[in-house]
């Protein structure tokens, strides 16, 4: 049996934990970093980085069609065909030259890699079974950042046709009909892609309405977009199970009513859950806020010198969130002082057309027991996305009435996801409705949305065309 010793022992190789890794190497901390799988985690390998790929393949895929009846441009082309395996290939591509990427990075900071599952024995000993025997790890500090895993349905378990958002990331070919179970942001990214592929989709949600959590003025335009691609949108609707013959999904409208949709697949997207068992954290004294591992301001656990980011640690799950905090654990071990406080995460749907939030929405900020200002500026009055032939969606910009102070900014729209680091960036330096209105946005772009929406939000004349 092989001994490592290090000042500070990472499990788990997602965002969260690499993040931190590479920024402890790049302190002089002696770090180990131990991970099961491929380096990157859920989000490199099997969410985030290749669901934008299949996304983008489809809004490609899609747009092409759309060139064969008449476009507002006056483009013509002929019927589009798509080798779906090419596109699966050239997503995989993707993801490798990102995985040597994260272990350059490692590389760099002098990080030790150990490859297997690992194993707490206490707060400061990991056992690692690797391909040539166990490891056994000794640190000072120990990160977990375990991440999370596809939550399945009772009624529902992964397996055969049942698939989870990993297997539909890896399917060999486009299924004729797809049955999603969510309508959260997984379940509708996912779905909509797929729709645009050439599927017939429906999706079942149990709530009456899609995208929990988000305000109605935002999702609107996204069930707009979910009728244009002929997607078949069922509330208030509970999912029982496959049928008999494991070709269609069982489902029960409000009334108990049930019937069954034809279903070539049925992916279930209803949430994730964090990656707890397994690991030996059983074995340690941690506190618990239900699921997740308990912490505080600075990713601190109720155990001396282990800290825990990320997925498993509640909170949203999202990968730069996990980032942030893993960066900040890698400097307070380095002895630096830190708190995770920021005063927005941004939150980004990736359907058709993309949400952002970062901050208070309006309703949030009046249940705060705030008097606001909302402004609200449309794409349709935009230079930029009258251009584009994408003028669907809005900015809007949320303020205390008495101070200007941005509490909240909202987008829906083509493209909005970009700008997500300025809205973020607005609310983290404190600013106010005065400053997003003074600083000089570029023209014609759709960030001209925000100044407008700003302007609005004074009373002020505003014209971006």
């Amino acid at each position: 049996m092989g001994e490592l010793t290090a000042g500070l022992l990472v499990l788990g190789g997602g965002p969260g934990g690499y993040s931190a890794a590479a920024r402890a190497g790049e302190l002089g901390i002696d770090t180990v970093l131990v991970e099961q799988g491929s380096l990157g985690g859920t989000c490199l390998n099997v969410g985030c980085i290749p669901s934008k790929a299949l996304i983008h393949v489809a809004a490609e895929f899609s747009r092409a069609a759309g060139q064969v009846q008449a476009s507002p441009f006056g483009l013509r082309a002929g019927a589009p065909s798509l080798d779906f395996a090419q596109a699966v290939a050239w997503k995989d591509g993707i993801v490798g030259r990102l995985n040597a990427g994260v272990a350059t990075l490692l590389k760099q900071g002098r990080v030790r890699t150990v490859q297997g599952r690992g194993t707490m024995l206490d707060g400061k000993t990991c056992r690692v079974e690797t391909d040539t025997g166990p490891q056994t790890i000794r640190a000072r500090h120990v990160l977990l950042a375990t991440g999370s895993a596809p939550m399945p349905l009772p009624a529902l378990p992964f397996g055969g046709r049942v698939i989870s958002s990993t297997e539909a990331l890896s399917l060999p070919r486009v299924p004729e009909r797809l049955a999603v179970v969510g309508a959260g942001y997984i379940g509708l990214e996912l779905g909509m892609a797929f729709a645009r592929l050439g599927a017939v989709v429906t999706v079942v949600e149990a709530a009456d309405r899609i995208l929990p959590g988000w305000d109605a003025d935002l999702t609107r335009p996204v069930l707009r977009g979910m009728q244009r691609l002929g997607i078949e949108l069922l509330t208030a609707t509970e999912a029982r199970g496959l049928a008999a013959n494991g070709k269609a999904l069982r489902v029960a409208a409000a009334d108990g009513a049930e019937h069954t949709i034809p279903a070539e697949a049925v992916l279930v997207a209803v949430g994730r859950r964090p990656c707890t068992t397994g690991f030996g954290l059983e074995a340690l004294d941690l506190a618990m806020d239900g699921p997740f591992i308990r912490i505080d301001a600075r990713c601190a656990t109720s155990m001396r010198d282990v800290w825990a980011v990320g997925d498993v640690a509640g909170g949203p799950m999202l990968a730069h969130r996990a980032m942030a905090q893993g960066r900040m654990v890698a400097e307070l071990v380095a002895g630096r002082r830190r708190r995770f406080e920021p005063m927005a995460v941004p939150a980004i749907c990736f359907t058709s057309p993309e949400v952002v939030s970062v901050g208070l929405s309006p309703a949030e900020a009046r249940q705060a027991a705030q008097e606001i200002r909302v402004g609200q500026y449309p794409f349709s009055a935009n230079g930029r996305a009258l251009t584009e032939a994408a003028e669907e969606g809005f900015v809007r910009v949320v303020a205390r009435a008495e101070t200007h102070l941005v509490l909240g900014i909202q987008a829906v729209g083509a493209g909005v996801a970009e700008l997500a680091a300025g809205f973020s960036l607005a609310l983290e330096m404190g600013a106010r409705l005065e400053d997003i209105a003074g600083t000089i946005h570029a023209h014609p772009t759709r960030g001209e949305a925000l100044h407008a929406a700003a302007l609005r939000a004074m009373g002020q004349a505003q014209h971006t065309v």
